[in-house]
């Protein structure tokens, strides 16, 4: 039984991922290496879209979303973990654990769904070519993306809702470097069961719905591809498709072993945890564009209109 004098916990400390000083200091280094790559990839991607017409499509307008859906989603997380791992107290108050715990449900649920609307528009584009312009227009684009963000809003609150609501009047050290859900359910003073199953229920909603739909359209793109005659025409689909798929593995894999698995030891959640919330952004835009023909073009052009007299003396 919870006893009648303990008071509500107003802050808690996060414990982060080491109390050596120097491994504190090589972690710092680290986040901020990969906190300056994914800004860099990411404003670099959504300024080349809005620069080049060519870029001006269904596909590009998506990556800019999920663009900035992985800087907003890496700022949250990182920037806190810089201020923790330079300073000796590691506190952080309820209000501001609530509101990044619900950004980072709100931004990564909007990736979700992202990546579910992506695998859309490439079966579209791949298996009913000749219609894509007319299926896939702005107004349906853009009907996509805030419906993208407006569910990853409605299920996140209720997620922030159920997991906050609870009493927390014992212990205020969070195993973890940053306000997550399952992290903070074990802190809690009562019994979570149910505050459990509304997590797992939300999580179906935010992570199985999406990926049902993303293995239902790239099993209809295999099929399409397959039935293909020409050989180019079958790299060119897989080629546009693998990059899309790889980040879908990467962050899907993470977050499910996170959300949608037994409890595991808190060493090996914090370690995925980083992954899908420190590395993921950053190899989103890698992965998804500046490794693609059209981007590395873009670039090429805006470099070549600002520094026309550096390169033309390289060549």
């Amino acid at each position: 039984m919870r006893q009648s004098n303990q008071t509500q916990v107003t802050e808690f400390f996060l414990l982060g991922l080491s109390d050596d000083p120097y491994t504190q200091k090589l972690l710092f280094v680290l986040f901020l290496g990969v906190y300056l790559v994914t800004v860099l990839g990411n404003l670099l991607l959504m300024s080349l879209v809005q620069v080049d017409p060519q870029l001006h499509t269904p596909m590009y307008f998506f990556l800019c979303n999920l663009s900035l859906a992985d800087l907003c989603f890496s700022t949250n997380i990182v920037s806190q973990a810089h201020i923790h791992l330079l300073s000796r107290k590691k506190a952080i108050s309820f209000i501001h654990c609530a509101a990044q715990l619900l950004l980072f449900l709100i931004l990564g649920g909007t990736q979700c769904a992202l990546l579910a609307v992506m695998s859309c528009d490439r079966y579209v584009a791949i298996c009913n070519p000749l219609h894509y312009s007319n299926i896939m227009t702005w107004r349906v684009c853009v009907q996509l993306a805030t419906g993208s963000w407006r569910s990853a809003i409605l299920v996140s609150v209720v997620d922030t809702t159920f997991t906050l609501s609870l009493p927390y009047r014992g212990s205020n050290s969070i195993a973890h470097f940053f306000c997550e859900a399952p992290a903070l359910l074990v802190l809690a003073s009562t019994d979570t069961h149910a505050s459990e199953m509304a997590i797992f229920l939300v999580g179906v909603v935010i992570l199985f719905v999406p990926v049902f739909i993303i293995l239902v359209s790239y099993g209809l793109i295999i099929v399409t591809v397959v039935r293909m005659k020409s050989a180019a025409g079958r790299l060119k689909a897989f080629f546009t498709c693998g990059s899309h798929l790889m980040v879908v593995i990467l962050f899907y894999g993470s977050a499910i072993i996170t959300y949608m698995t037994p409890k595991s030891s808190k060493e090996q959640g914090k370690i995925v945890s980083v992954f899908y919330a420190v590395v993921t952004p950053m190899l989103n835009p890698l992965i998804c564009s500046l490794r693609n023909k059209d981007v590395k073009e873009a670039l090429r052009k805006v470099t070549t209109r600002n520094f026309p007299s550096s390169l033309g003396f390289c060549h």
